[in-house]
């Protein structure tokens, strides 16, 4: 499935479907004088396996019940502008953290959290709560699983070539080499599409300059696209791609449709930087290449000379719940989520639906479930990170995350120079 709405691995085929506004509620306002709280989210068939039961108990022994309502990505956006601010706004609304949080936090829209859920905040993985935060306060609070994006290597087709998975940027840089010495192709891309190129840039910049560069990108700093660190990081995506890292042709390779993760499972292409979701779309596309242990994964490489920590990742930390300022009934709110999000039930069911929870200590309930090897590794690389660090395009304004996309696939097929790749994000809006 797309990264960018990652409630579950059914999201991507309800959205395919074309509906519009929102399915049935989930929840009942119940007997008795109490009123109806909202919650708006995106819709997903798995993830409402694991929230409507976390509903049902609250709403039990609630005066003022919660009421779950869906809605399809686009719908839900446009939605949730238009109410924010207004008394249709719900009182429990789904976002994207981030700069999608932060500009309803500066309309003074949304609940501060930090004293009210101290507590709850202490029990999940720092990194992620902190894509929760505006200013160093908590607005937002996690809601679902990690996806971090990980460097993911063919074990057949390095042990074919003699080649070890690499830890570092050079060894990466000759990794690259050997295999095209080989007639492999050295990293599947699919960069008919920027975001999937995106996630190279984010690492380079973290690993070269950690990731206070990006921070002031995303506040808007003057002259932050022009940093050194973004210059040269611009610069080793180009070089990649000059070097024939992705091959000939990985423009037109897609990976809505399968192209590139099918070019890795089949060993035409030896590695596959991707979110963590790509374990599952192998599983489900191509079970043999993971049930015959021939899947690898590792964090990606560390720049030598880099000011980053290499522990920090990249990619969707979470999705998030906050409140509404205009609620009536904010008290009720975010009772239900300090007595949800890190309940016993709610984590069990997130495990249960494939994805690993925000939540500290819940290595021993991975043990033992499908996938444990790679959900265990997942869980740790997130919760050892020092930094967490946004999608960009979901942390900058959705006008200046499309002409970044835009100009990084320019910048990958040269029709771009670093210098004028940063020159003209300098200039976007």
């Amino acid at each position: 499935m797309r990264r960018r709405d990652f409630l579950g691995g059914t999201a991507a085929a309800l959205l395919s479907t074309g509906v519009l506004g929102s399915l049935a509620a989930c929840g009942n306002s119940g007997p008795g004088g109490g009123e109806q709280l909202q919650l708006w989210a995106l819709q997903d068939a798995e993830y409402q396996k694991v929230l409507k039961p976390a509903i049902d108990a609250y709403n039990s022994g609630a005066e003022n019940k919660i009421q779950f309502t869906t809605y399809v990505n686009d719908a839900y956006k446009q939605k949730l502008q238009v109410a924010m601010g207004s008394p249709q706004a719900p009182d429990v609304f789904f976002n994207w953290g981030g700069g999608n949080l932060a500009q309803f936090v500066k309309a003074g829209q949304v609940v501060d959290l930090t004293d009210r859920t101290a507590d709850l905040s202490a029990a999940f993985l720092p990194s992620v709560l902190s894509v929760g935060q505006v200013d160093g306060r908590q607005y937002a609070l996690p809601m679902n699983g990690i996806q971090p994006v990980i460097l993911y290597y063919h074990k057949g087709v390095f042990a074919a070539a003699g080649l070890q998975p690499p830890k570092t940027y050079d060894q990466l840089l000759a990794v690259v080499d050997a295999l095209k010495a080989k007639g492999v192709t050295p990293i599947a891309l699919p960069g008919s599409q920027g975001w999937t190129e995106l996630m190279y840039l984010e690492y380079l910049l973290d690993r070269v300059g950690g990731p206070d560069k990006f921070a002031a990108i995303a506040a808007g700093g003057a002259g932050a696209w022009s940093d050194p660190a973004v210059v040269r990081a611009a610069t080793m995506c180009q070089e990649l791609a000059k070097r024939g890292a992705f091959g000939a042709n990985f423009a037109s390779i897609n990976y809505d449709n399968s192209g590139a993760s099918k070019l890795f499972a089949t060993g035409k292409a030896a590695m596959f930087l991707m979110g963590s979701w790509e374990y599952s779309t192998q599983l489900t596309n191509n079970p043999a290449f993971v049930k015959d242990g021939k899947l690898g994964w590792l964090p990606f490489p560390t720049v030598a000379d880099g000011a980053g920590d290499p522990t920090a990742v990249v990619g969707n930390p979470s999705n998030y719940y906050s409140v509404s300022a205009s609620s009536k009934h904010a008290d009720t709110a975010v009772d239900f989520l300090k007595r949800t999000l890190t309940s016993e039930s709610y984590v069990q069911g997130l495990i249960a639906a494939g994805q690993v929870p925000a939540v500290k200590g819940v290595e021993t309930k991975l043990a033992g479930t499908p996938g444990a090897e790679f959900t265990t590794f997942t869980y740790q690389l997130v919760s050892g990170a020092s930094s967490f660090t946004q999608s960009w395009d979901q942390a900058l304004p959705p006008s200046v995350g499309s002409e970044l996309l835009t100009n990084l696939q320019k910048l990958f097929l040269s029709q771009l120079t670093p210098a004028e790749f940063v020159a003209a994000m300098g200039k976007a809006r």
